[in-house]
């Protein structure tokens, strides 16, 4: 209860998930049927960098604000139009000083039909959140923990959908939580997509955490991940990873064009690395590591 995203708003690991959830949102829109996303940690939707508690870490610019100074190949450029393209229409004006959380980016994407369900369990954020999205008929907002969530709003009513676990990772079990959530979700609605975000740094459980998900022998899992330094010299974030459950066809090869210039432009010491391969399903096991 303790965690508040506004420290950390924009910052690499915002790119990277950000960035994917708006691809597996635009995958969605392939066909004309209605889709739910369900955020189960929505945060406030909106953050302002120029607050103090934005400017006080200043993340973001060595996260989404050397992204947007950067000079892109043309097809990541094409892969990270729908996120680029939020922010910047968040900003009119030019320059970044609003950056959309989750529940904004995927709701700025929708179209008519699709649906959000956006969980936020702090009471203060609740309000930000709820405030943010009054009077708009596709989006409910709900004070609940987001553990709950993954079995109390599961299957949803349009029976396609992307549900994003992104927790705080304030307790030492948020990767068994990860897992056990997971598993328990898929149960309910196997045909889902499921993005479920992680931090990487010195002594996290990565190893362990891949094969508890292996050992849920659900069929398709694919594993994304960046690091922007070394872990040597610091106990703090150095990478993130996304486990995505059920992913676009396209999305291994999208990845394998985007970590790399990610990668390259983020990068704070020469020790920045990526890597995305199949946890189960395809080739599992094979990898486009650097």
């Amino acid at each position: 209860m303790n965690y508040r995203h506004i420290y950390h708003a924009g910052n690499f690991a915002d790119v990277l998930k950000h960035a994917v959830l708006a691809r597996l949102v635009r995958y969605q829109q392939n066909k004309d049927k209605a889709f739910r996303v369900l955020d189960t940690h929505a945060g406030i939707g909106v953050y302002d960098l120029s607050s103090e508690e934005a400017q006080k870490t200043g993340e973001w610019v060595d996260g989404i604000g050397r992204l947007m100074e950067a000079e892109l190949p043309a097809n990541v450029a094409e892969i990270l139009e729908p996120y680029l393209g939020a922010v910047r229409d968040l900003n009119p004006k030019g320059g970044i000083k609003l950056y959309p959380g989750s529940p904004k980016l995927a709701r700025m994407l929708f179209r008519p039909q699709d649906r959000l369900s956006a969980m936020e369990l702090h009471p203060e954020d609740h309000n930000r959140l709820h405030n943010l999205f009054e009077g708009d008929y596709q989006v409910r907002v709900t004070e609940l923990d987001g553990w709950l969530a993954l079995g109390a709003h599961l299957p949803p009513k349009e029976k396609r959908g992307i549900v994003l676990v992104d927790p705080p990772f304030e307790e030492s079990d948020e990767y068994e939580r990860l897992v056990s959530g997971l598993a328990n979700a898929y149960r309910r609605f196997s045909g889902g997509t499921y993005c479920l975000w992680y931090p990487i740094k010195k002594g996290a459980p990565i190893k362990a955490f891949h094969d508890e998900l292996q050992a849920l022998e659900i069929p398709k899992m694919l594993c994304a991940e960046l690091s922007i330094k070394s872990d040597r010299e610091t106990t703090g974030l150095t990478g993130s990873g996304l486990i995505v459950v059920n992913p676009p066809f396209t999305l291994k090869d999208e990845l394998h064009a985007l970590l790399p210039v990610l990668k390259t432009i983020l990068a704070q010491d020469r020790f920045a690395s990526q890597r995305a391969f199949w946890l189960r399903g395809e080739e599992a096991g094979s990898r486009d590591d650097d």
